[in-house]
């Protein structure tokens, strides 16, 4: 039977996290290792698209070790993943509204230990789906059409937050709305283009104003 109760499925790199900056990074490095000559300015508006989708834009396919390569590059950066501020506070505070708090994230099962670290709120995830669960990443809607179906969740009691177009267009897919945040590097012009049913500076921002946003109809106010 579906599952009723709120849920708000959060995006974690850009949105939780501050590592899409360090993603650009990884990727340029493998790239420019594979011989392949791309500019930061290229790959950056393209993080929070699965590899395989990123890599068909850059490069025109999807080649063996690429993945491999960012995800060998994007290791030695991981002593430098921090949290953005309010970003615990925000799932504790969801959380204690009565909503279900899901993790939702184009990431690999390897990387989470890190980034989990950072957010340092366990005690307030319900669930959480990775990238390595999925077959199609964004802006494809299988990460979140995991969450739902792995709660029973049902899209008119489920809120998106996330900072990059491919979120809120993944998540429009299921009838989902989406709040975003800038912290992605994405312009509030491109996330409203893109549907988004707000856009706040950063977690911290949507904290601050969640009585006013549009998660208050989930949280029961």
């Amino acid at each position: 039977m579906p599952d009723a109760r709120p849920a708000v499925l959060f995006d974690i790199d850009g949105t939780l996290v501050d590592t899409n900056y360090l993603h650009t990074v990884a990727w340029w490095r493998a790239l420019r290792d594979a011989g392949e000559d791309v500019s930061m300015s290229e790959i950056h508006p393209l993080i929070g698209m699965g590899s395989d989708k990123l890599l068909e834009h850059l490069i025109g396919e999807e080649r063996d070790g690429l993945r491999d390569a960012h995800a060998e590059q994007f290791s030695r950066l991981k002593a430098e993943v921090r949290a953005f501020p309010g970003a615990r506070e925000l799932l504790t505070r969801v959380a204690g509204r009565g909503a279900q708090v899901v993790l939702a994230t184009s990431s690999q099962e390897a990387d989470l230990a890190e980034l989990l670290a950072a957010i340092d709120a366990d005690d307030a995830i319900t669930e959480i789906v990775h990238g390595d669960e999925v077959e199609a990443s964004k802006p494809a809607p299988d990460i979140f059409a995991t969450a739902l179906d792995k709660l029973g969740l049902v899209s008119a009691s489920t809120m998106v937050v996330g900072d990059t177009r491919w979120d809120v267009e993944a998540a429009s897919k299921l009838g989902i709305d989406t709040v975003a945040v800038l912290t992605g590097g994405s312009t509030r012009r491109d996330l409203e283009e893109a549907g988004a049913a707000a856009v706040y500076l950063n977690v911290a921002d949507l904290l601050d104003h969640l009585d006013d946003s549009p998660l208050s109809r989930l949280l029961g106010g």
